[in-house]
């Protein structure tokens, strides 16, 4: 087992099933926080005592006190509103932004080490807003989003051509919502291309399945998903732990990669110890660049009301 620290911060869906798949994952001591006292500490003492039956050590421990996740190697942030009836976009912006630059400097204060992956909603604002309050390296700053996009347009592609999902490789890029990037053509089964599978409709249909992945979950769920939004982040962390160069698409800041000029935004980058170790830049055809353009500029809309509400 590995003896790294991580610290989740919100102890609601999101955050309890990371920190639950992290510790069968045995990835390390767990600190599970929030700020409603004994919500961290119940569900933590429960994953601990699950340990025996699912075979990993109880190093799990609930809190409200920020001095017990000093020394963290990680930090996850999941703290954040969902939308409400009646909320705007941009209200729901606001509220969050104050939320995760609250988180952000204790991270700062308490966690100066530590690599942070964002999973808060908006999510390019709020890895934006993680990244300009902590003040720390930029490859140290990453937002979950590609990995779980990436799971839901290889899931749609398993069920539609009948194969195991494990061999389906998929890469998504730009922000995240409703102008994403899926890459079909990048996109293989066994490393046979979508493209020689399946039609043109077919793909089409998928795609604007995988961009809509999360409001159909909320439309049937009536709260946004955290299954494979937990097991998104447990990924990425499991990358960094292990140091094992692992390609992921994230949402990590691009300066001179894709002609970003300066914002995190969804690629693919090698993740390892120190965080994002490499940048991959795709050689991206003249349709693929325009949605990422488009995809691009909505991110750097969002990042500019973000400097406006700090």
């Amino acid at each position: 087992m590995s003896n790294a620290k991580i610290t989740i911060v919100g102890a609601g869906n999101v955050g309890a099933t990371t920190a639950h798949i992290a510790a069968g994952f045995k990835l390390g001591r767990i600190v599970l926080l929030d700020i409603v006292k004994g919500l961290a500490e119940g569900k933590a003492l429960d994953m601990a005592e699950a340990g025996p039956v699912q075979g990993y050590d109880g190093r799990i421990i609930g809190t409200t006190d920020w001095s017990k996740t000093e020394g963290s190697d990680i930090v996850v942030i999941t703290s954040g509103l969902a939308r409400k009836p009646g909320m705007s976009r941009d209200d729901l912006l606001a509220k969050n932004v104050q939320i995760v630059k609250e988180v952000s400097q204790n991270v700062a204060k308490f966690c100066p080490d530590s690599i942070v992956i964002v999973v808060s909603n908006p999510l390019d604002a709020m890895v934006y807003t993680a990244g300009k309050v902590t003040g720390f390296p930029k490859k140290r700053i990453l937002g979950m989003a590609g990995v779980l996009d990436s799971a839901r347009f290889c899931h749609f592609v398993s069920l539609e051509l009948g194969v195991s999902s494990k061999d389906i490789r998929g890469i998504l890029m730009g922000g995240h919502g409703d102008d994403m990037v899926p890459l079909p053509r990048l996109t293989t089964v066994s490393g046979i291309p979508i493209t020689e599978l399946l039609d043109k409709q077919t793909i089409d249909r998928i795609v604007e399945r995988a961009r809509k992945g999360g409001i159909e979950i909320v439309d049937l769920l009536g709260s946004s998903a955290y299954y494979a939004p937990a097991a998104g982040v447990v990924k990425m962390a499991e990358a960094i732990v292990d140091d094992s160069k692992a390609v992921l698409p994230c949402s990590v800041f691009c300066q001179t990669e894709y002609n970003a000029g300066g914002c995190f935004v969804g690629v693919p980058a090698v993740l390892g110890k120190t965080g994002v170790e490499k940048i991959i830049e795709l050689k991206l055809n003249a349709e693929e660049r325009a949605q990422f353009d488009v995809s691009l500029s909505h991110v750097k809309e969002l990042a500019a009301k973000v400097d406006r509400l700090l």
